[in-house]
């Protein structure tokens, strides 16, 4: 089974491996980019019905043409440019943002390896042996864009903002980080297609029945990297009239938008790789009837994993009805002295189980 997974060989010819990485890029990027305008319009309507009010309603039916609404009106809307900005930085940080969260979805296998024209195609932009080192490299460089672009706006809540930010990100993500080391360990392979192996290779084993703590660190790891309620001290308009992109509008201040919510998706999509078994719904009997039967039935598999992705969004759009925003001296507090020694006993136990095994 891991030889199926892990070993799959790939096309010989350099021209169908170009073609073929192409194709995986366009498609992943309009999904991205349609799952921001559509996510926007899901977390308006699920919070209005958690708060007894209505949603989106008026742009077409049920509202399904306010994502259409609110891109035209950020498109056309005038793009300001205060004086004393550093252009070359101001324009460069949002992109920074939006290059960030799409690349990160790149070694996410959304479904089983699917035989199409005599090879068998991997269902991931990049499936890399090392995805879990590259996924934590580029995770490290999300602050950049917000902290840059904070600090050529030459607003000083820009800066507290940007400054908020990326102590938030470097607190949260070393538990975030080695909650995955947990997985790594219990997996045995860097691979994203290994982890998923690993988890119903011997029947139904998710990684979060035997790592509940370590999910628990990495969901709330996840929260604070997004920026989402009640960790979203970075953009609190109350405090900071907005936050980092202040002194950004219309398209520019899109790309922050939606580099938020596509960072929204890659979590999500993370938690059901690492934790949720990934493509499978049960163990591991249905694991071999996907890789060894029709295409077609194979594609059950990318049902599931959408499934568990939009389970998990829409737990995102629940935290954020239900918590409110903590104080900045409590976030830190509850990521150095909380997550951080818990992170550190969740690593260490699940070494020494795996020695032990």
């Amino acid at each position: 089974m891991y030889a199926l997974i892990l070993n799959i060989p790939g096309p010989n010819d350099a021209v169908d491996t170009v073609i073929e990485s192409l194709v995986k890029s366009v498609i992943a990027l309009l999904l991205l980019l349609a799952s921001f305008g559509y996510l926007t319009l899901a977390e308006r309507k699920i919070l209005g019905r958690m708060q007894s009010r209505y949603g989106p309603n008026r742009v077409g039916i049920f509202g399904v043409m306010q994502p259409l609404a609110d891109g035209l009106k950020l498109l056309l809307k005038e793009q300001i440019t205060p004086r004393e900005v550093r252009t070359g930085v101001y324009l460069l940080a949002p992109a920074i943002s939006i290059f960030v969260a799409i690349m990160a979805f790149a070694i996410v296998p959304i479904g089983p390896p699917l035989p199409w024209l005599g090879k068998v195609r991997v269902l991931a932009v990049a499936n890399v042996n090392i995805g879990i080192l590259y996924l934590l490299a580029i995770l490290s460089l999300g602050v950049y864009g917000i902290v840059l672009g904070s600090w050529s706006s030459s607003n000083r809540y820009s800066l507290l903002g940007g400054l908020r930010s990326s102590a938030q990100m470097i607190s949260y993500e070393l538990s975030l980080g080695l909650s995955i080391v947990a997985v790594v360990l219990l997996a045995g392979t860097l691979s994203p297609m290994g982890i998923v192996a690993a988890q119903n290779h011997a029947g139904l084993s998710w990684f979060i029945l035997l790592q509940p703590l370590g999910f628990m660190l990495f969901v709330v790891g996840g929260f604070a990297e997004t920026n989402r309620a009640p960790f979203d001290l970075a953009e609190a308009e109350q405090e900071l009239v907005g936050g980092y992109h202040t002194e950004y509008a219309g398209m520019r201040f899109a790309l922050y938008y939606m580099s938020e919510y596509i960072n929204m998706v890659t979590v999500s999509a993370l938690v059901t790789t690492l934790f949720l078994g990934g493509w499978v719904g049960v163990g591991n009997g249905i694991l071999f009837t996907l890789t060894t039967s029709a295409p077609w039935f194979q594609l059950i598999g990318v049902f599931w994993f959408f499934f568990k992705t939009l389970a998990f969004l829409f737990f995102y759009f629940w935290i954020r009805a239900t918590l409110p925003r903590i104080r900045y001296d409590q976030l830190m507090w509850f990521g150095w002295k909380i997550m951080l020694p818990l992170s550190v006993v969740n690593m260490l136990a699940t070494a020494f189980y795996v020695s032990l095994s």
